[in-house]
Protein backbone atom coordinates (compact mmCIF):
# COMPACT_ATOMS: atom_id res chain seq x y z
CA UNK A 1 0.00 0.00 0.00
CA UNK A 2 1.38 3.60 -0.78
CA UNK A 3 0.64 6.09 1.65
CA UNK A 4 -1.13 9.15 0.83
CA UNK A 5 -2.61 12.63 2.32
CA UNK A 6 -1.29 11.37 5.58
CA UNK A 7 -2.25 8.44 8.01
CA UNK A 8 -6.23 8.05 7.24
CA UNK A 9 -6.05 7.81 3.27
CA UNK A 10 -4.12 4.88 1.31
CA UNK A 11 -4.33 4.15 -1.98
CA UNK A 12 -4.60 0.48 -3.04
CA UNK A 13 -5.67 -0.61 -6.54
CA UNK A 14 -6.72 2.70 -7.37
CA UNK A 15 -9.06 2.62 -5.23
CA UNK A 16 -9.02 5.69 -2.66
CA UNK A 17 -10.28 4.18 0.98
CA UNK A 18 -10.29 6.54 4.11
CA UNK A 19 -10.25 5.16 7.23
CA UNK A 20 -12.39 7.58 8.38
CA UNK A 21 -15.84 7.06 8.03
CA UNK A 22 -15.25 3.17 6.30
CA UNK A 23 -18.73 2.31 7.19
CA UNK A 24 -20.26 4.83 4.49
CA UNK A 25 -17.06 4.17 1.91
CA UNK A 26 -17.26 0.42 1.74
CA UNK A 27 -20.27 -1.24 3.04
CA UNK A 28 -23.49 -0.98 1.35
CA UNK A 29 -26.35 -1.10 3.38
CA UNK A 30 -29.36 -0.60 1.16
CA UNK A 31 -30.84 -4.03 0.04
CA UNK A 32 -29.71 -6.05 3.08
CA UNK A 33 -32.01 -7.57 5.95
CA UNK A 34 -29.81 -6.28 8.77
CA UNK A 35 -29.94 -8.63 12.29
CA UNK A 36 -29.07 -7.43 15.88
CA UNK A 37 -27.61 -9.52 18.16
CA UNK A 38 -29.09 -8.29 21.23
CA UNK A 39 -26.55 -8.66 24.32
CA UNK A 40 -23.13 -8.91 23.94
CA UNK A 41 -20.62 -11.10 21.86
CA UNK A 42 -17.27 -12.88 22.59
CA UNK A 43 -15.43 -10.73 19.97
CA UNK A 44 -12.78 -13.10 19.20
CA UNK A 45 -15.21 -14.97 17.26
CA UNK A 46 -14.13 -14.57 14.12
CA UNK A 47 -16.09 -16.02 10.68
CA UNK A 48 -16.98 -19.21 11.34
CA UNK A 49 -18.13 -18.71 15.19
CA UNK A 50 -20.02 -15.35 13.86
CA UNK A 51 -21.63 -17.63 10.97
CA UNK A 52 -22.02 -20.50 13.18
CA UNK A 53 -24.07 -18.34 16.08
CA UNK A 54 -25.90 -17.17 13.51
CA UNK A 55 -26.82 -20.72 12.33
CA UNK A 56 -27.26 -22.45 15.34
CA UNK A 57 -28.77 -19.49 18.08
CA UNK A 58 -30.72 -17.23 15.79
CA UNK A 59 -31.78 -19.98 13.17
CA UNK A 60 -30.89 -17.43 10.09
CA UNK A 61 -28.84 -18.71 7.17
CA UNK A 62 -25.82 -16.54 6.89
CA UNK A 63 -25.31 -16.91 3.41
CA UNK A 64 -28.83 -15.30 2.77
CA UNK A 65 -27.38 -11.86 1.92
CA UNK A 66 -28.22 -9.95 5.33
CA UNK A 67 -26.15 -8.15 7.42
CA UNK A 68 -25.37 -9.55 11.28
CA UNK A 69 -24.30 -6.81 13.86
CA UNK A 70 -22.89 -8.18 17.06
CA UNK A 71 -21.35 -5.76 19.97
CA UNK A 72 -18.80 -6.63 22.58
CA UNK A 73 -19.86 -6.64 26.70
CA UNK A 74 -18.43 -2.89 26.76
CA UNK A 75 -20.18 -1.36 23.84
CA UNK A 76 -17.88 0.21 22.28
CA UNK A 77 -16.71 -2.53 19.58
CA UNK A 78 -18.54 -3.62 16.90
CA UNK A 79 -18.65 -6.73 13.88
CA UNK A 80 -20.55 -6.81 11.20
CA UNK A 81 -21.13 -10.27 9.22
CA UNK A 82 -21.75 -10.04 5.33
CA UNK A 83 -21.85 -12.57 2.93
CA UNK A 84 -21.47 -11.06 -0.48
CA UNK A 85 -21.95 -14.09 -2.35
CA UNK A 86 -18.46 -15.65 -2.86
CA UNK A 87 -17.06 -15.12 0.52
CA UNK A 88 -17.62 -13.59 4.08
CA UNK A 89 -16.78 -10.09 4.94
CA UNK A 90 -16.12 -8.91 8.57
CA UNK A 91 -16.78 -5.32 9.27
CA UNK A 92 -15.09 -3.90 12.53
CA UNK A 93 -15.85 -0.35 14.21
CA UNK A 94 -13.96 0.65 17.44
CA UNK A 95 -15.06 3.43 19.49
CA UNK A 96 -12.11 5.76 20.92
CA UNK A 97 -14.83 7.29 23.29
CA UNK A 98 -18.39 7.09 24.08
CA UNK A 99 -20.57 3.39 22.91
CA UNK A 100 -23.27 2.35 21.03
CA UNK A 101 -26.66 1.83 22.36
CA UNK A 102 -27.48 -1.30 21.94
CA UNK A 103 -30.11 -3.84 22.96
CA UNK A 104 -30.31 -6.16 26.00
CA UNK A 105 -31.03 -9.83 25.68
CA UNK A 106 -34.43 -10.26 26.83
CA UNK A 107 -36.65 -12.52 25.15
CA UNK A 108 -34.80 -12.47 21.91
CA UNK A 109 -31.29 -13.23 20.76
CA UNK A 110 -31.84 -11.07 17.35
CA UNK A 111 -33.39 -7.95 16.70
CA UNK A 112 -34.22 -6.42 12.72
CA UNK A 113 -33.52 -3.34 11.85
CA UNK A 114 -33.68 -1.36 8.61
CA UNK A 115 -30.71 0.06 7.12
CA UNK A 116 -30.84 3.25 7.83
CA UNK A 117 -31.58 2.45 11.86
CA UNK A 118 -27.65 0.61 10.92
CA UNK A 119 -26.60 3.77 9.54
CA UNK A 120 -27.51 6.05 12.60
CA UNK A 121 -26.39 3.41 15.05
CA UNK A 122 -22.67 3.30 13.58
CA UNK A 123 -22.73 7.31 13.85
CA UNK A 124 -24.53 7.26 17.07
CA UNK A 125 -22.20 8.63 19.19
CA UNK A 126 -21.35 11.22 17.08
CA UNK A 127 -25.00 12.42 16.56
CA UNK A 128 -25.16 12.80 20.13
CA UNK A 129 -21.84 15.20 20.32
CA UNK A 130 -23.35 16.84 18.02
CA UNK A 131 -26.82 17.38 19.38
CA UNK A 132 -25.38 18.15 22.56
CA UNK A 133 -22.56 20.92 21.30
CA UNK A 134 -26.26 22.62 19.66
CA UNK A 135 -27.75 22.77 22.72
CA UNK A 136 -24.70 24.62 24.33
CA UNK A 137 -24.05 26.80 21.71
CA UNK A 138 -28.38 27.52 21.70
CA UNK A 139 -28.11 27.84 26.23
CA UNK A 140 -25.02 30.43 25.47
CA UNK A 141 -26.64 32.89 22.31
CA UNK A 142 -29.57 33.27 25.19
Amino acid sequence: MEETQGPSQYRQSSVLVSTHGIGRDIMKFRGHDVYLACGYTDMRKAINGLSALVELSFQLDPFGGALFVFCNRRRDRLKILEWDGDGYWIHCKRLEKGHFKWPLKKDEYTMRITPDELEYLLEGTKLARKIMRQEVMERASV
